[in-house]
């Protein structure tokens, strides 16, 4: 990622988040903004300070008290409205992010967390239009757990005129080993491998497969259906050979959590029977693009702590297949750092007033999250021709984490 350069005065930035706990996702992200964090051997420090906050929830273990305190020009409003307009009656900052990822909501009826990022984009870009301006937007995580809203926020993004950029981690963390997808390379398979459950880190799971296979020839092309398998439909199709065993095999020898098959063993290769007594609800959302390409994305919880992935590419002998590394709290690291080019990049959009990534692999991976929901409900394929309908070129630049 290049830097941009240092503006002329320091931006000012609106926050609204869910709650603000420790190792909460809000909590990464607006300390790094306040405090700084570590960046190619150098303790870096935005050119820009949150000017306001925004906070929906707050419990026991709320944090939003100590660090205004800590904070003082971080102010504490109580409508999103406020956070914008700091009282002015009309837009006061440079950009706002939104924070949505935890929180108590409820669930729909097919078991997803209405989490309120579309009635936070909603009341922002209501500020927005009163205003006459608009400013960039960054949006952790996925857009919305309704199809139609995601859809509704990238176009009103388009129409105001204003960047938006979303996603999560995964796609700028650092990689094991550190490669990117080649720009312009043909493939007709992709495989990731994660950890986690559907409506949560299937999105994860989704973002590992498409910052990779959108930078192949022609870009996306968009996805004509979504089939789920799960428990003995899943080792049936695994068994049967529906995804790619090699790129299975690929994508689980990139892992650095494989958890034992046996006691004694610390680095043994799972069998098929093994592999079914560690995962006992295996999930696959198995896909395919309008350009041919058959994506699978695996949570195999209890196999595994990370996410890998793997893809076929013509010319290549052998799998191309990578780690998206994500060092935990509190077990191999403090810090969370992945957190940290996900900051970056947000930096430099709110800078340089440009989206890093295209906002259209979030509505992407939104709708598959959704969808791959749907078809489990429903026990069978589901066509998606509104997926099919997101087509975009990526960008040629690479934007995950090097150091």
């Amino acid at each position: 990622m290049t830097p941009a350069q240092t503006p002329t005065k320091r931006l000012k930035l609106a926050g609204v988040v869910t709650i603000y706990r420790k190792y909460a996702h809000p909590q990464h992200i607006i300390d790094r903004f306040n405090e700084g964090y570590g960046w190619n051997g150098a303790w870096h420090r935005p050119d820009m300070d949150i000017v306001s906050l925004y906070v929906d929830q707050r419990g026991e273990d709320d944090l939003t008290q100590e660090r205004v305190d800590r904070h003082p020009g971080m102010k504490l409003c109580s409508t999103i409205e406020e956070a914008l307009t700091l009282g002015t009656g009309k837009l006061a900052v440079d950009g706002v992010f939104v924070v949505a990822e935890h929180g108590t909501y409820p669930l729909n009826t097919n078991g997803i967390m209405m989490r309120p990022h579309y009635e936070f984009f909603k009341a922002i870009t209501n500020v927005f239009r009163a205003s006459g301006r608009s400013v960039p937007y960054f949006n952790d995580k996925e857009l919305s757990w309704k199809w139609e809203w995601s859809k509704q926020m990238v176009d009103t993004a388009r129409e105001l005129n204003f960047p938006l950029q979303g996603g999560s981690s995964l796609a700028v963390t650092w990689r094991i080993p550190s490669v990117e997808f080649p720009l312009g390379a043909v493939t007709q398979e992709a495989l990731s491998i994660g950890y986690g459950g559907m409506t949560s880190y299937d999105f994860h799971g989704l973002e590992t497969l498409q910052c990779m296979v959108e930078r192949r020839k022609g870009g996306e092309s968009g996805v004509e259906w979504v089939q789920t398998y799960q428990g003995d439909a899943f080792w049936k199709a695994h068994e049967e050979g529906l995804w790619s065993k090699s790129l299975f095999n690929a994508a689980l020898s990139r892992s650095s959590t494989v958890a034992p098959a046996s006691p004694t063993f610390t680095n043994t290769f799972p069998t098929l029977e093994q592999l079914k007594k560690l995962v006992s609800k295996p999930v696959a959302y198995h896909y395919k693009h309008r350009d041919g390409l058959f994506s699978t994305m695996m949570l195999m919880d209890g196999l595994v702590r990370d996410f890998t992935f793997a893809a076929h590419i013509e010319g290549q002998s052998r799998p191309f297949s990578t780690q998206m590394y994500l060092p935990m709290p509190d077990g191999r690291t403090t810090l969370a750092s992945f957190f940290s080019p996900l900051v970056n990049n947000a930096e430099q959009m709110f800078l340089t007033r440009k989206a890093q990534y295209p906002v259209e692999r979030s509505l992407l991976t939104s709708g598959l999250l959704i969808a791959g929901v749907d078809s489990a409900i429903a026990g069978k394929r589901l066509d998606t021709p509104h997926l099919a309908a997101v087509t975009y070129q990526p960008n040629p630049a690479s934007t995950f984490w090097r150091s």
